[in-house]
């Protein structure tokens, strides 16, 4: 039966784990070493703006925003976007993805940064980033590199660092 409506609600502390083993089967033990994993280690995501996708009472999806810092401009790294294979192709990543943005613009958060398809992403108003314009401590496909901008943000320029502003809503 092909699932129509999502429950999306905050992601709790006693979701951790179910979430981890998403990510895990999704991404598998080499997602540490890839470098949006590697920007975000130790850096805790935003709870106001992590959520999950409930089919039933079965977590089936999460998304989580992280704060970073692109040069000197506040930021989010959006992912890992995550939807268990049993749920794939429903429409839960695009509910994910549409409560996750509405609520960093709904915060006054301006730039959104990920590491994703273009074809998947550009609906939500992600666009490439200029080659060179933003760099990543680490290797990244410049095609994959994709940015979207809010409340009157402007395209940042410098390198990514994990952990702005203590994780806390933007307050500009």
């Amino acid at each position: 039966m092909k699932q129509t409506t999502w429950v999306i609600r905050p992601e709790t502390a006693s979701d951790t784990a179910t979430i981890e083993d998403l990510q895990a089967e999704a991404f598998g033990p080499g997602r540490f070493a890839r470098t949006a994993f590697r920007i975000r280690e130790g850096v805790p995501h935003r709870p106001d703006l992590s959520f999950v996708g409930l089919a039933g009472s079965q977590v089936a999806g999460s998304i989580r925003l992280s704060p970073i810092l692109i040069g000197e401009t506040e930021a989010l790294l959006l992912g890992p976007l995550t939807v268990s294979p049993d749920f794939k192709n429903m429409g839960l990543g695009k509910a994910l993805m549409r409560t996750a943005l509405a609520a960093a613009e709904a915060a006054g958060d301006k730039v959104v940064l990920l590491v994703g398809d273009a074809p998947y992403y550009s609906p939500f108003g992600f666009n490439q980033v200029p080659f060179g314009r933003i760099t990543l401590p680490g290797p990244v496909d410049p095609a994959r590199l994709l940015i979207a901008l809010f409340n009157d943000g402007v395209m940042p320029e410098g390198m990514v660092h994990g952990g702005a502003s203590m994780a806390l809503p933007s307050q500009s």
